[in-house]
C-alpha cells in the first residue's frame, strides 16, 4: 500500500512538472514563464536572456554566433527602473549608456557578461573564426574574446577621420564601415526621428566614404566615396574580400544593393529596378556567401518575394510571399532552403491584417509557405524582433517586448505534442 502510494505521488510530480514546462498560453500581454507553448501556434517559446534589465538580440544581418554561444546586449536595469506598462510602452533606446555585451550558451542558458565599459558603447560584429566580439566606444575599436573574455584594443580613428565600424570579414583580417561628412552629422541633430531625416539625408546626396582596417597592421584604407547616402555595410560570409552595401534612402528611388571587391575597388550593381515604385531591400548575405537575398515587392506593397541575386553571375530567383506572410525582416537557414521572418504591424509597408507572427517559411514551387510560430499581437513592433535561425537549425531567435520590457527569446520550429 505505501509503495502503491509512492508510486502515485511519483506520477503526481512527474505530471506536475509536465504542465508546469508546458503550460498552453497566450503569448504577451502578461508576464511570461520561462518557457510555454504558443496557444495560436502550438510551438515551445523559451526566454533565453534570463536577466532583469533590457536584453536584445542583434540585427538580423549581424551573425551573433560563436559556435554554440550567442552574443546579445542587455542593460543593467529596466528603464525608469521598474517594468515598463504594457500600454505605455515605449521602443528600446538602443544607445542607452549602461548597455553591455553578454553571450547566452544555446545548450545550458548560461549567462556570461562579456564587458563592463562605463562609457556607451555600439557595434554588433562577431568573428566566428577568431571568436571575437568588436565593438567601438567613442574613437576606439575593441574586441572581446568569447572564451577567454581577453579585450584588446584594436584601432583608435584619427582626429580627420572620425568614423563608425559595422562589419568584420570572414577571415577576421578587416573591419568595415563607412565614414559621413560633418554635414550629414549636422542634419541628424537638427532632425532625430526617423520620419524626418530620411528624405532630407538621401536628397542632401552628401559624399560618404567607405573604408577598411586592417586588423593586424592598423593600416585605414579608402576604398569608395560617392555622393550618396553609403549604408548596411556587410562583408561576404565566406569571401573576405567581398563587401555589401547599399544606397540608402526611399527605396522605390534607389538601386540600393551593392557590392564592392575591396582589393580591386570593382564596384558591382546586385539588383535594378524594373518599374515604377519597385522596391529592394533589407539584405543579407546567405550562409554559403554565394547569393545575396533581399526583399523585393514589384511594385511596393502590392506584390511581395523574398529574392536572392548571385554575387558571381548575376542571376536571380525570387520566391512569391503571400501579404499577411511579409516580414520586416527575413533571414535564411544553413543551407538556405528555408526562411524565417519577423512580421509586421498593420502600419508597415504590407497593411497586413493579420501579420504580426514570427514566421518559418519552406519552399514550394516559386512561393514561400509560411509556418506560424509565434503569436506577436502584444509586440510594439517600434522594436524590430530581427529573426536569426540558431546553429542547429531547430530555433528561430527573436527579441521582443509582449512582456512589457525587452527579452530575447528562441522558438522551436518543431511543433509541440500536446
Amino acid at each position: 500500500m505505501q509503495i502503491q502510494k509512492r508510486i502515485i505521488l511519483s506520477i503526481c510530480f512527474l505530471i506536475t512538472l509536465v504542465s508546469q514546462a508546458q503550460q498552453v498560453l497566450e503569448t504577451g500581454g502578461q508576464k511570461m514563464p520561462e518557457e510555454w507553448i504558443d496557444k495560436s501556434t502550438h510551438h515551445k517559446v523559451v526566454n533565453i536572456s534570463r536577466k532583469e534589465g533590457s536584453n536584445v538580440s542583434f540585427y538580423f544581418h549581424n551573425n551573433p554566433f560563436v559556435g554554440n554561444k550567442m552574443v546579445f546586449y542587455s542593460s543593467g536595469k529596466q528603464k525608469g527602473g521598474e517594468a515598463t506598462d504594457m500600454k505605455k510602452q515605449e521602443t528600446y533606446n538602443l544607445n542607452i549608456k549602461d548597455k553591455q555585451l553578454y553571450t547566452v550558451d544555446l545548450s545550458t542558458l548560461q549567462l556570461e557578461q562579456l564587458t563592463y565599459h562605463p562609457l556607451p558603447m555600439n557595434g554588433e560584429i562577431v568573428c566566428a573564426k577568431t571568436k571575437e566580439v568588436f565593438y567601438q566606444v567613442k574613437d576606439s575599436v575593441f574586441s572581446v574574446n568569447v572564451n577567454t573574455k581577453k579585450e584588446t584594443l584594436v584601432y583608435v580613428f584619427p582626429d580627420n577621420f572620425k568614423a563608425s565600424i559595422t562589419t568584420v570579414n570572414a577571415n577576421g583580417t578587416l573591419l568595415s564601415g563607412s565614414k559621413a561628412s560633418e554635414a550629414e552629422a549636422e542634419l541628424y541633430k537638427k532632425n532625430p526621428e526617423k520620419k524626418d531625416y530620411f528624405n532630407i539625408i538621401y536628397e542632401a546626396k552628401l559624399p560618404k566614404t567607405l573604408f577598411t582596417i586592417n586588423i593586424k597592421t592598423k593600416e585605414l584604407k579608402k576604398i569608395f566615396t560617392d555622393s550618396a547616402w553609403l549604408n548596411h555595410v556587410q562583408f561576404s560570409s565566406t569571401d573576405p574580400n567581398l563587401l555589401m552595401f547599399c544606397h540608402e534612402g526611399p527605396w522605390h528611388k534607389v538601386d540600393r544593393i551593392w557590392t564592392i571587391d575591396v582589393t580591386t575597388n570593382a564596384v558591382k550593381l546586385m539588383h535594378k529596378r524594373t518599374m515604377d515604385m519597385e522596391i529592394a531591400g533589407h539584405e543579407w548575405f546567405g550562409a554559403d556567401g554565394k547569393i545575396i537575398w533581399y526583399d523585393l515587392q514589384q511594385p511596393r506593397g502590392v506584390n511581395f518575394f523574398v529574392s536572392g541575386t548571385n554575387v558571381t553571375t548575376g542571376k536571380e530567383i525570387k520566391y512569391e510571399v503571400e501579404r499577411n506572410d511579409w516580414s520586416v525582416h527575413y533571414t535564411s537557414s544553413a543551407n538556405e532552403k528555408n526562411f524565417a521572418g519577423d512580421g509586421g504591424d498593420p502600419g508597415a509597408v504590407a497593411k497586413s491584417k493579420d501579420g504580426q507572427w514570427i514566421n518559418y517559411f519552406s519552399i514550394q514551387g516559386n512561393k514561400l509557405v509560411s509556418e506560424k510560430l509565434v503569436n506577436m499581437k502584444y509586440h510594439k513592433y517600434k522594436l524590430e524582433p530581427n529573426v536569426h535561425i540558431s546553429p542547429d537549425g531547430k530555433w528561430v531567435i527573436f527579441r521582443a517586448n509582449f512582456e512589457g520590457t525587452e527579452n530575447v527569446y528562441a522558438v522551436e520550429i518543431k511543433k509541440s505534442e500536446l
